[in-house]
């Protein structure tokens, strides 16, 4: 894999240690949104957080959009941490609805190779309130999302 395809990386070792890392793989993938709504959940910015080996590191949860080019950065992302080349746990990975309605066949076959490389994969659906600004909390999403956030907290905090 081509360097400049990889993610960058940043030093957690001196942070408090959230419920999980949350590692958008491309600019817009709602990395921000989804660490607002897993409590204690701390976004990356883009990197893979790199501790020390002798710390306790908190999960990784990856998280894309389900266009095109969304999907194929998370195909590379996992690709990456598949080959060891980032010393992360890593829980999942959550695709974010790009639009409303289901997904082109192209999409969601390409999302189902994906998910064949990560440990859970998890499909949150469109939240048109979040994209027009509103509130972004578990309490006002939709019962899928709400069904989807709650297991990925018992993930999180049941590690097996």
């Amino acid at each position: 894999m081509d360097v400049a395809d990889r993610l960058r990386q940043v030093d957690v070792s001196e942070m408090p240690t959230p419920t999980a890392w949350i590692v958008g793989v491309h600019g817009g993938s709602a990395e921000t949104t989804l660490a607002h709504l897993v409590d204690g959940a701390v976004a990356t910015g883009h990197r893979w957080p790199i501790g020390t080996p002798r710390a306790p590191m908190a999960p990784v949860v990856l998280v894309a959009r389900t266009g095109m080019n969304d999907l194929r950065a998370a195909q590379r992302a996992v690709i990456e941490w598949a080959s060891g080349a980032t010393p992360v746990a890593l829980a999942g990975l959550v695709l974010v609805a790009d639009a409303p309605g289901r997904l082109p066949r192209p999409l969601t076959d390409l999302a189902q190779v994906i998910a064949g490389g990560v440990p859970r994969c998890w499909r949150m659906p469109w939240v048109e309130d979040w994209r027009m600004g509103g509130e972004v909390t578990a309490d006002g999403a939709p019962k899928a999302a709400q069904a989807i956030l709650a297991e990925l907290h018992d993930v999180l905090t049941n590690p097996q």
